[in-house]
């Protein structure tokens, strides 16, 4: 019998004989084996113990009220024992219960928690080198092809190393506070480099010719940023110095260098220009890499893209380094990565390569 109908039994039926008693507790005990016969996952515990065990509407309450207390001097005391054994029986099993759920809980826990060690591992996305370090890869195999190789040195630089071993002038606008990071003072003091040339004079100087260097790195400006601005960017510098080197050298050397980097079917060009430490000095312009050179709005409908400065080594330079100009030559370049690699891969955007957007990164494995 359901918990309901036992309660209103207890109401309705007086307890008269022993032999009574026996069959009543029986049949409780056997509405409370069923009531706590569900499926161990479905059963509430809470509702059970309150239904039977509960203090003003329990099954043993009402036992209490409706058969202990009324009942005479011969029978209350088996009353009283059959319903300290049913309360026994009752909180033992719930007990019982109560620890297998918890099991049960534990076990289920265990189970979900468990690697299933035959299912398909879960895949990683792979990390790739950023753009800019695989293009500083593809440039330095290029030049280490040729035989130059690989140095470094500091971002924080002096203005004797960034400027005047480079033979540009004090007054130069170059060495202005509108176009120089300067760390301790105006003009003077240290620097955060404007490109990586100081290592030309820092590597002669320890270095005895023929010298045949390319030096990779960062370097900052005052520019404002924009699509093809930073104040930060990366420059790659070339110096190649020794007896015999001539302008014929420089311009093979620069025009093995862009058929290597944009394909065997670039052109090349050197427009007269000026820079301190160069003499002659020269613009390198490529074809455009869009259009071939037939003209578009790429590269302003001329057919050339300006690609970097370089030029043969002014003889003052050798004089801070104590180079003998009567006897030695050579050519040096310098060239911005993040341009070169902006027009290899058709980048219009220079910040797109310094926001680890994946999106934009994932186009480059």
């Amino acid at each position: 019998m359901t918990t309901d109908s036992t309660k209103k039994t207890l109401a309705q039926l007086g307890v008269d004989s022993i032999e009574k008693v026996a069959i009543l507790f029986d049949g409780l005990r056997t509405a409370f084996d069923q009531d706590a016969a569900q499926d161990i996952d479905s059963i509430d515990l809470g509702i059970t113990r309150v239904r039977w065990l509960g203090r003003k509407s329990g099954v043993l309450s009402e036992i209490g009220e409706n058969w202990l207390k009324p009942a005479t001097k011969d029978i209350k005391p088996a009353v009283g024992q059959s319903l300290n054994a049913l309360k026994a029986h009752i909180e033992e099993r719930i007990q019982a219960l109560t620890v297998a759920k918890e099991a049960a809980v534990e076990h289920a826990g265990a189970a979900r928690d468990q690697i299933d060690l035959s299912l398909p591992g879960v895949e990683r996305a792979i990390g790739t080198r950023h753009l800019i370090r695989q293009t500083f890869d593809e440039l330095l195999r290029i030049f280490l092809s040729i035989g130059f190789s690989v140095v470094e040195g500091p971002e924080i630089e002096t203005p004797y190393y960034n400027f005047e071993a480079l033979n540009i002038p004090e007054h130069h606008p170059a060495r202005d506070n509108m176009d120089t990071f300067y760390i301790e003072g105006a003009r003077g003091g240290h620097l955060l480099r404007t490109h990586t040339s100081p290592m030309q004079i820092r590597t002669m100087e320890k270095q005895p010719p023929p010298v045949r260097i390319v030096v990779p790195g960062k370097v900052y400006r005052r520019d404002n940023p924009d699509a093809t601005h930073g104040y930060m960017f990366h420059q790659i510098e070339g110096l190649a110095v020794d007896t015999d080197i001539t302008f014929c050298d420089f311009k093979g050397s620069v025009e093995y260098f862009v058929r290597e980097f944009f394909g065997p079917k670039t052109k090349t060009r050197l427009r007269p220009s000026y820079f301190p430490f160069t003499e002659p000095s020269a613009e390198v312009d490529a074809s455009c890499h869009v259009c071939g050179g037939s003209g578009c709005r790429v590269c302003k409908f001329s057919g050339w893209i300006e690609l970097f400065g370089a030029g043969m080594v002014d003889p003052a330079v050798y004089g801070f380094v104590n180079y003998d100009p009567g006897k030695l030559s050579g050519f040096a370049f310098g060239m911005g990565v993040d341009r070169l690699a902006m027009m290899k891969y058709g980048i219009t955007e220079l910040p797109l390569l310094f926001q680890n957007d994946v999106r934009f990164l994932r186009q480059f494995p």
